[in-house]
C-alpha cells in the first residue's frame, strides 16, 4: 500500500498545480463551490424551476453558470443558459451580471432584480449521488478492486484508505463487458483545460471515456464523459471535484475475421452517475493515443496524467464468451438523484 489522501502541492511550487484531495482543508473556495436548485420568478410572474453550477476558480474567483429547468441531468433544458463571473469576499461570493445579482453563502444562492429591487430566487445547495454509487456486483462478475487488495492490477498502488491510484491497467484482458467504476477528481483550484483533474478509462486500451474536472464546462469531447477527442457527451454530468462519481459502461467488441479484417464496429453504451451520456453508440476507430483495433482483446487502463484521481468499488461482468444470467438481467442504472 502507499499514497497519500491528504492535501497535495507539487515539487515544482507551481500555483496552478496546487491539489487537494481532502475536502476538510480545501478552504473558503471549496465550500461555495457546489450546485444549487430552486424556482425563480419569470417575467410573466411565473415560478420556474432553475440550476445553478458556481465553480471555484482559485485565488476567490468564481463562475457561475445557470440553467432553466434544473441541473444537467435533472432538468436543465438544453445547454447553459447564462454565465457570470464573481469574486469572493469574506465567506460570500458576489456575481454581478448587468440587473442581475447573485449572492451564494451558507449553502444558499439568492438570485436579485436591481431592475425591480427584489429577490427573484432562493436556490438551496445540493449534494447529488449517483443512483448506482455502491452497486453491488451481480453474479459471476470480476471484483477487480474492492479496497483490500489491488492483485488484478499491474503494478497497482492502494492508499492508505483503500482506494486505488490512477495508472494502472487490468492484469486479464476482455473484450466485450459491462464495466462499474467509482472515482473522485481532485480539487486543483488554480488549474485549467486538461490540467484540472485529468484521467481516463481506456476499454480494450483501444476507446478512452475521459476523466477531467469539466464541473460546469460545456461538454466537450476532450471533457469528462467524452470519448476523447471523438465524440461529446449528450449530457455533461461532470460533478464538483471531491465528489464521488459513477461510471457504467457496457462495451461491445469490435468484430474481425479469420483473416483479421475488421467486419463490424465496436458499440458503447456509458452512463455517467446513472445517465446515459452515450447510446449504444458506434465506434468506428480508436480514441486519441489508444491502441490500434485488432481481434485480441487488451487490458482496461486507468490513465495517469500526473493527477491524484481516487477509484474504488471496480468490477466486471465479462460478455466476451457468453452473457451470465445476471448480466443479462441487468437494468440499466438510474439517475443521479
Amino acid at each position: 500500500m502507499g499514497g497519500s489522501d491528504g492535501r497535495v502541492i507539487a515539487q515544482d511550487a507551481d500555483p496552478k498545480r496546487l491539489t487537494f484531495t481532502d475536502a476538510a482543508s480545501a478552504g473558503e473556495d471549496f465550500r461555495l463551490q457546489g450546485e444549487y436548485v430552486g424556482w425563480v420568478l419569470t417575467g410573466s410572474q411565473e415560478y420556474r424551476p432553475i440550476g445553478l453550477q458556481v465553480i471555484a476558480l482559485g485565488g476567490g474567483r468564481f463562475e457561475a453558470v445557470e440553467y432553466a429547468g434544473g441541473l444537467p441531468g435533472a432538468g436543465a433544458e438544453g445547454k447553459a443558459r447564462l454565465r457570470i463571473k464573481g469574486s469572493r469576499r469574506g465567506v460570500a461570493a458576489r456575481f454581478v451580471s448587468g440587473p442581475l445579482r447573485i449572492h451564494v453563502a451558507d449553502d444558499r444562492a439568492v438570485l436579485y432584480l436591481e431592475s425591480i429591487d427584489g429577490v427573484i430566487a432562493e436556490l438551496q445547495k445540493v449534494d447529488r449521488v449517483s443512483a448506482t454509487m455502491g452497486a453491488k456486483p451481480p453474479g459471476g462478475a470480476v471484483v477487480l478492486f474492492d479496497g483490500t487488495s489491488a492483485d488484478h492490477f499491474k503494478g497497482g498502488k492502494v492508499t492508505g484508505t483503500g482506494l486505488l491510484i490512477e495508472g494502472t491497467e487490468t492484469k486479464a484482458a476482455y473484450a466485450s463487458f459491462h464495466l462499474h467504476l467509482e472515482f473522485r477528481l481532485p480539487f486543483m483550484p488554480n488549474a485549467r483545460g486538461q490540467g484540472r483533474g485529468n484521467s481516463g478509462v481506456y476499454l480494450q486500451s483501444r476507446y478512452e471515456v475521459q476523466i477531467l474536472d469539466s464541473f460546469g464546462l460545456a461538454g466537450k469531447s476532450n471533457e469528462c464523459g467524452g470519448l476523447y477527442r471523438y465524440r461529446e457527451p449528450a449530457t455533461n454530468m461532470c460533478l464538483p471535484p471531491l465528489s464521488w462519481q459513477t461510471y457504467d459502461i457496457d462495451l461491445t467488441a469490435a468484430r474481425f475475421d479469420s483473416s483479421g479484417k475488421k467486419t463490424g464496429n465496436a458499440r458503447l453504451t456509458v452512463r455517467h452517475n446513472g445517465v446515459v451520456i452515450h447510446d449504444d453508440f458506434e465506434v468506428e476507430r480508436k480514441t486519441g493515443a489508444g491502441k490500434p483495433e485488432g481481434p485480441l482483446a487488451l487490458p482496461t487502463k486507468l490513465q495517469n496524467h500526473s493527477n491524484p484521481i481516487r477509484f474504488r468499488n471496480i468490477w466486471l461482468v465479462d460478455r466476451s464468451v457468453k452473457p451470465t444470467a445476471a448480466s443479462a438481467n441487468s437494468s440499466p442504472a438510474a439517475p443521479v438523484k
